[in-house]
């Protein structure tokens, strides 16, 4: 089972999350779907994928949401009803769903609780019309990849996967260190063996070619503007206490580099750019949908 997230992180990171996914992979796999699809968002947490996914490919949709933290799940209704609410669009429950009323459609949103670590056949992936995924697949093992990948038979949209591409404006000679100090730390295992961390985006290519799917990606990142402090606060911090973890006979050096960067967030004088990858892979036979 991976690891738990809470949920007040995954609020602060929606909107970057965003701002960041790629709309026009989005827009290949709205076109690739069938009417009415039915997607299994993988890892789901509090429905952030569905929120920002779900406008994009409109229409009448059936979303499972799948998740080992059953109280993530409950979060998500509440989110997702009151984004709904905001956006003028009526909800109702009906049995264990709820349904978002839009002018194109119902969006059916159900919940699943799953354990990722158990065999991938027992989710019954193919049931449904495509896999989705957002910050999962960095959390995985090769081996659960490869796994994933012989098991689908349906377009996967993964999203947010880390690559290592991260930078802080203005630079620090410290930041290499503790760039590799937490990069270290997201390829610890996580529940689902070894994690892939940065490399999970070519192992994905790798993965899923190899089993004849074609595949698309684009660069995700989170471009983090001194404005977004509370943002930054969480990401130095994080960043350096796993560092000084990592790499303990450096802690000094980077309980110092934090207080510095915690004063430039304080200014306004710092950014961030966390490096992700998108991907689309689209499985064997079916042709690119093309833009029209």
């Amino acid at each position: 089972m991976p690891e738990h997230f809470d949920a007040d992180w995954l609020a602060l990171r929606e909107p970057h999350d965003a701002a960041a996914r790629s709309r026009a992979l989005a827009h290949t796999l709205a076109r690739a779907l069938p009417p009415r699809p039915a997607l299994i968002d993988l890892g789901a947490g509090t429905g952030s994928l569905f929120r920002w996914l779900a406008p994009i490919l409109r229409g009448p949709q059936r979303w499972t949401l799948a998740d080992a933290d059953p109280a993530l799940l409950a979060r998500a209704f509440t989110a997702i009803a009151a984004w709904a609410a905001a956006r003028g669009l009526a909800t109702t429950i009906s049995g264990d769903a709820l349904l978002v009323h839009t002018t194109q459609g119902a969006w059916r949103v159900e919940a699943e609780i799953v354990d990722l670590a158990a065999p991938l056949a027992g989710l019954r992936l193919n049931r449904h019309d495509a896999v989705v995924c957002s910050a999962l697949l960095d959390l995985v093992s090769a081996d659960w990849l490869a796994r994933l990948a012989a098991t689908l038979k349906k377009p996967l949209l993964a999203c947010l996967s880390v690559d290592g591409r991260d930078v802080l404006r203005p630079a620090h000679p410290l930041d290499r260190t503790v760039f590799a100090g937490f990069r270290r730390d997201q390829q610890r295992a996580k529940g689902l063996g070894v994690a892939l961390g940065p490399h999970a985006p070519a192992a994905l290519h790798a993965a899923f070619t190899a089993r004849g799917f074609t595949l698309r990606s684009a660069a995700s990142d989170w471009r983090i503007s001194p404005i977004s402090a509370d943002m930054l606060d969480m990401l130095v911090a994080s960043h350096a206490e796993v560092a000084a973890c990592r790499i303990p006979d450096r802690r000094a050096a980077i309980r110092t580099w934090a207080a510095l960067r915690a004063r430039q967030i304080d200014r306004g004088r710092l950014a961030m750019r966390i490096g992700h990858r998108d991907s689309l892979a689209l499985p064997p036979g079916t042709a690119w949908p093309e833009e029209t």
